[in-house]
């Protein structure tokens, strides 16, 4: 059975992820802030790296496997491991297991850590975390496929955006559609993968909104880019940093930040 967050002082693990590592680190921070705002002391265990998705996706399970050892020796101690991603914690969660289940030692502790992984916006809701932030928008929310398929995610992050002052939230009309990013999926297939960004594109400047929110840099990075080559001027951002209040960085994509190379890159489609 899965364990759930109390509502006592907690020690956190925080998997930070290699995409906000490398591309968006305010995500980290944000991060950290929302969970010490529920409470929680928050520890970034230093052993950490990637999940394994990649290679995982890739068909090299050996790879894999050996990511997944050296994430669980650097989690494995702390009760609660969370994720600022959907993806990375399906990983965590979901694909562990079965990844080392023929293993008598790595299998039942992946088990053991999967029982304690939570995606972010997951934790804080389970935790009842009052937000006391303030953003003057009107916002649509995209599911990332992994957070709303693998963790089951899906009202936390709206109950936690309706709580943010003069943000209001305009759903798409197909929200729960991919963005067709899928990581290595839209190198292998690019055509394929720019026709779902652009519907999904269309699907997010018909709400009228001027902020797009979501819980996976992947999808973030991917749809930034495709809405700046269309000349779109939606902000797009992690929804821990709308959450913690810290938006007065330029948005994902915009100048200024170190991920706006990502929308002269392949990712966002043509």
């Amino acid at each position: 059975m899965t364990s759930q967050p109390s509502s006592k002082v907690d020690t956190v693990a925080l998997f930070v992820t290699c995409l906000v590592d490398l591309f968006r680190p305010s995500i980290g921070f944000a991060a950290v802030k929302l969970l010490e705002d529920a409470g929680c002391q928050v520890v970034v265990p230093p052993g950490q790296t990637c999940c394994g998705q990649p290679a995982y996706n890739s068909g090299d399970r050996e790879s894999a496997m050996a990511i997944a050892q050296g994430t669980i020796l650097a989690l494995e101690a702390h009760p609660a491991i969370v994720v600022p991603s959907g993806s990375c914690a399906g990983m965590l969660k979901r694909h562990y297991p079965e990844l080392l289940a023929d293993d008598m030692n790595w299998g039942p502790r992946a088990r053991s850590l999967a029982d304690r992984v939570f995606e972010l916006t997951q934790y804080l809701a389970a935790r009842g975390l009052r937000i006391d932030a303030q953003v003057a928008a009107r916002a649509t929310y995209h599911d990332s496929c992994s957070s709303l398929r693998e963790m089951q995610v899906k009202e936390a992050p709206r109950d936690l955006i309706s709580q943010v002052r003069e943000l209001s939230l305009a759903e798409m009309a197909e929200t729960e559609a991919c963005c067709g990013f899928g990581g290595t999926f839209c190198v292998k297939f690019p055509d394929v993968s720019d026709a779902m960004a652009q519907r999904k594109v269309d699907c997010i400047r018909a709400t009228g909104a001027d902020l797009l929110l979501a819980g996976d840099l992947g999808c973030l990075l991917n749809l930034a880019g495709k809405l700046k080559r269309a000349g779109s001027t939606i902000a797009v951002r992690h929804v821990a940093e709308v959450l913690a209040g810290m938006t007065a960085q330029p948005a994902i994509g915009e100048s200024g930040t170190g991920d706006s190379r990502m929308g002269d890159s392949g990712v966002g489609g043509k």
